[in-house]
């Protein structure tokens, strides 16, 4: 019977806490962003929620080492209520984690201080409409679960 190893997993988990706002859109076809910042224009179609509980900056230290592979999955959750989305995007060497105010998720490869995953599978506009419905409450919340994985052996 040949032997057979397990490949090793490495798993790393964190969770942000945003609310919701009467201007959240999620019309954006690129990107989608959490902030910091309090208030929220019609102009900010890639946000979907407001005074989160972190930056890309604050996350994780085991996080961020395990997203700056670029053969690492990020996987976001989306919970709000009874309201559940998940997209799976992909780690970069290039994230830099850099920003105090904002989490940022984008379909294509561009990074700056606020990204914190690739190629994503869904942007804002993506998104399912109830979620999106019920963050336009500002009684709203929204848990972010964000969970970077790392599969030895792997190559995607």
């Amino acid at each position: 019977m040949a032997s057979s190893t397990r490949p090793r997993v490495a798993v790393a988990v964190d969770v942000v806490e945003a609310v919701g706002h009467p201007n959240v859109r999620a019309t954006h076809r690129s990107t989608l962003e959490v902030t910091k910042e309090g208030h929220l224009t019609e102009r900010g179609n890639c946000i979907l929620a407001v005074r989160a509980s972190k930056g890309a900056r604050d996350l994780s230290d085991s996080f961020k080492e395990l997203a700056r592979h670029d053969d690492s999955l990020v996987v976001a959750l989306l919970l709000a209520g009874d309201a559940v989305d998940a997209l799976v995007a992909r780690g970069s060497r290039r994230l830099e984690f850099s920003d105090p105010m904002s989490i940022v998720i984008r379909r294509g490869e561009y990074v700056d201080g606020r990204t914190v995953a690739v190629r994503s599978s869904k942007a804002a506009r993506d998104i399912d409409r109830g979620l999106v419905a019920r963050l336009r409450s500002s009684k709203a919340r929204l848990t972010l679960v964000l969970l970077a994985l790392r599969i030895e052996g792997l190559r995607l």
